[in-house]
């Protein structure tokens, strides 16, 4: 029982029996998982085995089955991703899809727009408290998104997203193609904005650094939950060190 748990059990999302088909091939069979405001809860495994398709399934880009209750809200499966953006969702993908010819403050900036739009003026506190996480953001705050490293493109595309003020931040392999000491850092906000109170859903093939950073962690494989357990507990387990995290794992 971690301390989390302890203060504050408020259910931000929580997912049971969620299916996913392509046609007739089933891509996502029974998955159930259930984050807590403040904690960081990651889906760990292979290429291939759903985890970008639980993303997109749970942000409304994709048609699924089950239950699924946001914020004590029982989700109809047609609802829209503006919708869910503006009840606190975000989603962080893979590509870290920027607007390479607009300034990283701009970038940062449209990322309340949708907050502005509901008659929100807090843009300019939200901007510096992501300096105060991303400060080579700041540094950076007049280029152009495009001229920017990996590791700093994948730190603009959060800092867009906790502009929104998100309830809960899903990201997509967030470690993908970045350099180990990169990875770090980007792992070391991720723990930080736990403090905020954010729910993470971390989607990472990375299984070694995910573990480490998260309260809770499920093993996907081929579309199913094969393990779930505390992190340390996931990370202790032989069949995960086997498979994720063996000294012969190639990252």
């Amino acid at each position: 029982m971690s301390m989390t748990h302890l203060h504050d059990n408020e259910v931000i999302l929580d997912v049971k029996n969620l299916r996913v088909a392509y046609g007739k091939v089933e891509a996502l069979h029974e998955v159930s998982l259930t984050i807590r405001r403040g904690e960081i809860v990651t889906v760990i495994g292979p290429n291939g085995a759903g985890k970008t398709t639980l993303l997109s399934a749970l942000m409304g880009l994709l048609p699924s089955d089950g239950d699924i209750v946001y914020m004590g809200q029982a989700q109809r499966h047609e609802r829209s991703v503006e919708h869910l953006v503006r009840h606190g969702m975000t989603l962080v993908p893979e590509k870290r899809e920027l607007f390479a010819e607009m300034s990283v403050e701009d970038n940062l900036l449209l990322g309340a727009f949708d907050r502005y739009r509901t008659g929100h003026r807090d843009e300019m506190e939200t901007m510096d408290e992501v300096f105060e996480l991303f400060p080579r953001l700041e540094e950076r705050r007049a280029q152009l998104a495009g001229t920017l490293s990996g590791g700093e493109r994948q730190m603009l595309a959060m800092g867009r997203a906790l502009m929104a003020k998100p309830k809960l931040l899903m990201l997509d392999e967030p470690s993908l193609g970045l350099a180990p000491l990169i990875i770090k850092e980007i792992f070391r906000t991720i723990s930080a904005l736990k403090e905020t109170g954010v729910a993470i859903l971390l989607v990472e093939q990375n299984a070694r650094a995910a573990l480490q950073v998260s309260d809770y962690g499920y093993v996907l494989e081929t579309g199913e939950v094969k393990l779930a357990g505390p992190s340390n507990e996931l990370a202790a387990d032989p069949r995960v060190i086997e498979a994720y995290l063996g000294l012969g794992q190639k990252h």
